[in-house]
This record gives structure tokens, sequence and C-alpha cells, in this order.
């Protein structure tokens, strides 16, 4: 049976000053720090083991991912990052604190550019302090001035049929490391969630999410590792 699992980065400096933060890189804060590495000794004292790990091209993901595999002792473990499994772009709102987008634009549409499915929020004007077309990580790539959660899923899941599926096939154990918008892509994909559903699923920070697959990678289950 394959062995998936899947963890939101811990929390960071943005989380905590309840930012939109979306593709601009931000670090984990301490409490973030800890949340991983309490992550991997879980999933190290719950006998778990990985082959092979993939995570975002964002600091915190990244960061999140080697703080777990120091605390199991593996972080000697082959890591494949993509920009596909970053976090899903705000846009306009990308660096707003989102009471204040609230107050400014009125909390029924920052409800719909957050939750809904697919309307994303205004486009990034160019030239922002956010705009990370120039960015070197990211040559190459048409980075996108705005997401959706739809957006976003379309870019996950290419990926997960390229990487990551085969990986699973081929009998490795995967730990994915990433965002709470593409980790939101994968449930949506692994656990068959409807459109009008997947936007209320909250996925909390550095809490490890089991999948147990058959062999064709459908879900049998899904559950918090911290919660068995």
């Amino acid at each position: 049976m394959p062995t998936l699992v899947l963890i939101r980065h811990g929390q960071s400096a943005w989380n905590l000053e309840n930012r939109f933060t979306g593709w601009w890189d931000v670090d984990v804060t301490e409490q973030g720090a800890a949340e991983a590495r309490a992550a991997g000794e879980l999933m190290a004292a719950k006998g778990l083991d990985f082959d092979q790990t993939f995570t975002s091209l964002q600091t915190r993901a990244i960061k999140t991912l080697d703080l777990a595999l120091e605390a199991m002792g593996r972080l000697w473990l082959p890591v494949e990052k993509d920009w596909r499994l970053n976090e899903r772009h705000y846009g306009g709102l990308t660096g707003l604190n989102k009471a204040e987008t609230a107050a400014k634009h009125g909390d029924e549409q920052v409800h719909v550019w957050r939750r809904s499915f697919d309307v994303p929020p205004p486009p990034m004007e160019p030239g922002s302090a956010f705009d990370l077309s120039g960015d070197r990580r990211y040559a190459g790539i048409d980075v996108p001035a705005t997401e959706s959660l739809k957006d976003t899923i379309a870019r996950v899941l290419p990926y997960w049929e390229q990487r990551i599926a085969p990986a699973l096939r081929d009998g490795q154990r995967v730990l994915i490391s990433a965002h709470g918008n593409s980790l939101r892509a994968l449930v949506k994909h692994l656990s068959n969630i409807p459109d009008d559903e997947i936007t209320g699923l909250e996925i909390p920070t550095g809490q490890p999410i089991v999948y147990e697959l058959d062999d064709q990678l459908a879900a049998t289950d899904r559950y918090y590792l911290s919660e068995r």
C-alpha cells in the first residue's frame, strides 16, 4: 500500500501578522519551526519513514521539510522542489493585512476572494514591491498575476501526475511539504471533494495528514497523524 503524508508548513511570519502571503517568500516563525520539528518527531514516533520528498520553491515549506526530516534523522533523503507546489498567488492582495482589506473592500468581497473556487483576487500591478517576475528561481516561468483555487489546482495536478504519482506507484513512501492551497488541490483530488466544499477545508500548520491509498492511488483513508 503506497504511503503518502502531506504537511502544511509551520506558522509563517505573515500567518502571524494576518497578511496575504501567496508567492511572497517569508520565513517560519519560532513557533512554526517548533511545529515542524514536532511533526518530524511525531512521524518518527509513529514509525513513518520515507523514500522521496517534495516541496515548493518557498522558504517556509522548504524549511518545514528540513526541520521535520532533521527530527527524523532523515535529512539525507532526496528532495524535489518545484514551483507548482507553491501557495496560491494572491495577486494584488499580497502583503495586505486581512482585517484592513476587509475594512476597505468589505467582508463579503474578501470572503469571495479567499473562499470562492474560481474567482481570483485582483491581479498584482506590474512593478509591485511583491512582483516576483524577475526572481531568479522563477526564470522561464510565467509568474501569475493572480490565481483562484481552480487555477492553483490546474498547476498542481499535472505535477502530481508527472512526478508524485509515479513515485508512489513505484512503491516509494512520499512526504510532501507545501501550502494551504496547494495541499487543498491534492486533498480535493485524492478525496474527491466537490468544488463548493473544498474551499471550506481548513488545513492547520504543521500537522501531518496521512493518506492510505490503494494500488490505483485511490484514497481508502485520510487522517491527522496526531489523532491516531
